[in-house]
């Protein structure tokens, strides 16, 4: 029996702008796959708490929508971070992991969240990013107050201990011109992950990109042709 995928999303998005609308779902479904594909708390159609301590539990409610046996992954940004920390806490949950969305930045350590900010109407307008999730806060029936409350929740911790002991087989794709990338230094902490580049692809783009879907589907056996 095929193995099911869980595909996550990322932040200020929902599994339906992330993996329905731009055919992940129905391609997946059509090699074979059963698909699991929550909307993240705070996201989609699911509830919306305003408080920050209720999203402690956001990789958790992930965990518990998969069956007892090993799943293949697909996160992107926000969704990539929560697969890498599941894994981390208990690898045996996946087989193959496909991360699109993430790298080096996902290492750094930084000051504030220009991000929250800009939802919350606070910093200048000279941050493109920020500005733009900002706008996708406020868009598709959103609620700017429970992204926000997403956005100060306690995350697992994922540095390159926790990296380091993620040994399932993966793959990071990033757009070269993706605010998160370069890919390759976050993929140098893990053991058996591999990058690919896709050219003229942004951080906003890469879902929709037909190459990300062609690299995430071949890597984990899933050919809707076959």
């Amino acid at each position: 029996m095929a193995r099911s995928v869980l595909l996550v999303h990322g932040f200020s998005t929902s599994a339906r702008r992330t993996w329905v609308e731009p055919g992940w779902v129905d391609l997946l479904s059509e090699a074979g796959r059963t698909v699991i594909a929550p909307d993240l708390l705070g996201h989609g159609d699911a509830d919306k708490p305003h408080d920050p301590d209720a999203y402690g539990r956001v990789e958790e409610l992930v965990a518990e929508a998969l069956p007892p046996e090993p799943v293949d992954a697909i996160g992107y940004s926000a969704g990539a971070r929560i697969v890498l920390s599941l894994a981390a806490q208990n690898p045996g949950l996946f087989d193959r992991i496909v991360i699109g969305g993430v790298g080096g930045r996902l290492l750094k350590h930084r000051e504030g969240n220009p991000i929250l900010d800009a939802i919350e109407g606070r910093g200048g307008d000279d941050d493109m990013v920020a500005n733009h999730f900002r706008s996708m806060a406020h868009d598709d029936g959103n609620d700017p107050a429970a992204l926000a409350a997403f956005l100060r929740r306690d995350q697992p911790r994922l540095d390159a201990e926790h990296l380091a002991s993620i040994t399932n087989e993966t793959l990071l794709v990033i757009g070269d011109q993706d605010f998160a990338g370069p890919g390759q230094p976050l993929a140098d902490e893990m053991p058996n992950c591999d990058v690919v580049t896709l050219r003229g692809v942004d951080h906003f783009g890469l879902p929709k990109a037909f190459q990300f879907m062609d690299e995430a589907f071949r890597f984990i056996g899933a050919d809707p042709m076959a």
